[in-house]
C-alpha cells in the first residue's frame, strides 16, 4: 500500500500562525506525575537514553536541551516458549563455551542450502540426525539469505548449532551424549514509552511524519479513532493528536515500534481519548476514559483516507447518463486496487455484477442494517455469498467497473431497507465495560490518561505562545 497516496490530502484553507509548530516528541519517565511534570519545561526533542544516569551526570533540566532518563516500563505480554525453556544467554556469547570449543558463524547467502553448508564442514551425518527431530527443527528447512547459523565445534565434532530465526529469537540445538536437545532462545525486548504530539497543517500523514511516527503507527492511530472520525472528510487544519506508544530495544538499539498505549485526537474542537486495556478475561482493546469500547458496530468509512468525490444527493445529475438520478450513497475516489473493508460484522448476500454498479458486494448486518460496495476492480478471496465477514476484513478492491468515470468505491448504508447518508447516519454505540470491570479499568488506565492530559496541555500551551 502506498501510504503517500492515502495521506497526502492538502487542506484548502491556511492554518493560523499559532498552529505552525514543529513536532513535539517527548520521552515518558516512570509513571509518576511528579516526574512527568519535569518534562513540561523541555521544549526541544528529548532523547531516550539506554542506561540510568549516575548522580554525577545529573543536570538541572531547565539548563539543557537533552536529558537522559531511565524507564522501567515492562511489556504486558511475555514471549511464548515453543519448546523446553527460555534462555537469555546463547551459546555464541562470550563466556558461554568451554575450553577447546570454538564458534563458527555462517551468514546464509543466495543459493546456499543446509546440505552445502553442513557438507563443507564434513557434518552430513549430523545434519541427517538433526533433521530427524521433525517439527522442532522446521525453521532449518526454510532458511533464507541474511540469516546466521552459529556452529559450536569441539575440534571437528559438532557440539551444537544456533539458527537466528528473528532479531531476538534463536533455535538452539545442543548435542549431549549423542542425543540432540532443542530449545528456543528468546531475548526479551526492553520496552520504552515514547510520546509524539503534533498539530495538523496539511494532512495527517505529514503531521505524523513531523512527530516522528512511522507510517504503520499513523495507520494504527487512525484505526483507533476510525469509528468516531471520518478521516476522509472530518480532518481539519488545526486538529491535534497525542500518541503514547512503545518502542522495543535490544542492547540499547531500537529494533522496532511497539503498539499504541494511549492516544488523543482533537477533531474540530471535539476531544477523543483512548487507552489500551486488557480485561480480566484477557481481551485487549481500546477504551475511552468512561470505559466504552472504541470499537463500534460500524466503521465510518470502508476505505482508508480516500477522497470523497460525490456525496449523498437524491437530486444529483448522473455524470454518464446525463439525467437526474438519486445518488443514494457516497463515492470514495482512490487508486485501483485500494483495499475495501467491511464496515461491520455480517454475512455476504450478494457478490457479482449488478447493473451500473459493476462488481458489487452486499453485506447484511443482522436484521436491521445492510451495506453495499460497488464498482470493484476485483473481489477478495473467501467472499462468496453466504460467507460471514468481520469488521475491517478486506472484501474487495477499488475499481471502475459498471457506470463509472474513474476508479472509486460507491458505498451505501441502509437501515430497514431505507438508504441513509453514510456520513451523517447515527450509528449504534459501543457497549461499555461491565460494572464489575470498571474499578480495575480505572486503576489500570489512570496513568495513561494522566499522561495524555499533560502532553496535550503542553502542546496547546506551546501553540498559543
Amino acid at each position: 500500500m502506498e501510504y503517500r497516496s492515502l495521506f497526502n490530502a492538502d487542506f484548502k484553507h491556511s492554518l493560523p500562525s499559532q498552529f505552525r509548530r514543529k513536532r513535539h516528541h517527548f520521552l515518558l519517565p516512570p509513571l509518576t506525575i511528579g516526574a512527568i511534570m519535569v518534562m513540561g519545561v523541555v521544549v526541544a526533542k528529548v532523547n531516550i537514553a539506554p542506561s540510568k544516569p549516575t548522580p554525577a551526570e545529573t543536570t538541572p533540566v531547565a539548563a539543557i536541551e537533552t536529558i537522559e532518563l531511565d524507564l522501567n516500563g515492562k511489556s504486558d505480554q511475555e514471549p511464548a516458549v515453543k519448546y523446553r525453556k527460555v534462555e537469555t544467554v546463547s551459546v555464541p556469547q562470550a563466556g558461554a563455551i568451554e575450553t577447546g570449543q570454538k564458534i563458527e558463524t555462517v551468514k546464509i547467502k543466495r543459493g546456499d542450502s543446509l546440505s552445502t553448508i553442513f557438507n563443507k564442514r564434513g557434518l552430513n551425518k549430523e545434519l541427517h540426525n538433526i533433521m530427524q527431530l521433525g517439527k522442532q527443527v522446521k525453521e532449518l528447512k526454510s532458511i533464507y539469505p541474511g540469516q546466521k547459523i552459529h556452529f559450536l565445534l569441539e575440534g571437528k565434532q559438532l557440539a551444537g548449532i544456533e539458527l537466528e530465526t528473528s532479531v531476538n529469537r534463536r533455535l538452539k540445538i545442543s548435542k549431549l551424549e549423542d542425543r540432540y536437545h532443542v530449545d528456543e532462545v528468546v531475548r526479551d525486548f526492553e520496552t520504552r514509552l515514547q510520546v509524539a504530539s503534533s498539530s495538523i497543517e496539511n494532512s495527517l500523514f505529514l503531521a505524523g511524519q513531523r512527530a516522528g511516527l512511522s507510517a504503520a503507527l499513523i495507520m494504527e492511530l487512525a484505526n483507533v479513532f476510525g469509528w468516531d472520525i471520518d478521516f476522509a472528510l472530518d480532518i481539519r487544519a488545526g486538529d491535534q493528536f497525542t500518541v503514547v506508544y512503545e518502542e522495543k530495544f535490544l542492547d540499547g538499539d531500537k529494533i522496532k515500534d511497539g503498539t499504541i498505549v494511549a492516544a488523543e485526537f482533537i477533531n474540530a474542537g471535539t476531544r477523543y481519548r483512548a487507552a489500551r486495556y486488557t480485561d480480566s478475561n484477557g481481551n485487549t482493546d481500546y477504551y475511552s476514559d468512561n470505559g466504552r469500547s472504541m470499537r463500534k458496530p460500524f466503521l465510518r468509512t470502508p476505505v482508508d483516507f480516500a477522497r470523497i468525490s460525490s456525496g449523498f444527493n437524491l437530486r444529483r445529475k448522473h455524470p454518464i447518463l446525463n439525467k437526474i438520478r438519486a445518488h443514494k450513497g457516497v463515492d470514495y475516489a482512490a487508486s485501483i486496487g485500494t483495499p475495501i473493508k467491511a464496515s461491520g460484522d455480517g454475512k455476504i448476500v450478494h457478490r457479482g455484477k449488478k447493473g451500473g454498479y459493476g462488481r458489487t458486494v452486499i453485506v447484511r448486518h443482522g436484521s436491521q442494517y445492510s451495506t453495499l460496495y460497488a464498482h470493484m476492480h476485483k473481489y477478495a478471496k473467501n467472499t462468496q455469498v453466504g460467507k460471514r465477514v468481520k469488521q475491517g476484513q478486506i472484501i474487495g478492491y477499488v475499481g471502475k467497473s459498471g457506470l463509472a468515470t474513474g476508479p472509486h468505491l460507491h458505498y451505501e448504508f441502509r437501515v430497514n431497507g431505507v438508504h441513509r447518508n453514510p456520513l451523517t447516519v447515527k450509528l449504534p454505540d459501543a457497549k461499555p465495560l461491565p460494572k464489575s470491570e470498571m474499578t480495575r479499568f480505572k486503576s489500570a488506565t489512570a496513568d495513561q490518561f494522566a499522561q495524555l492530559d499533560l502532553y496535550s496541555s503542553t502542546l496547546l500551551a506551546q501553540n498559543q505562545e
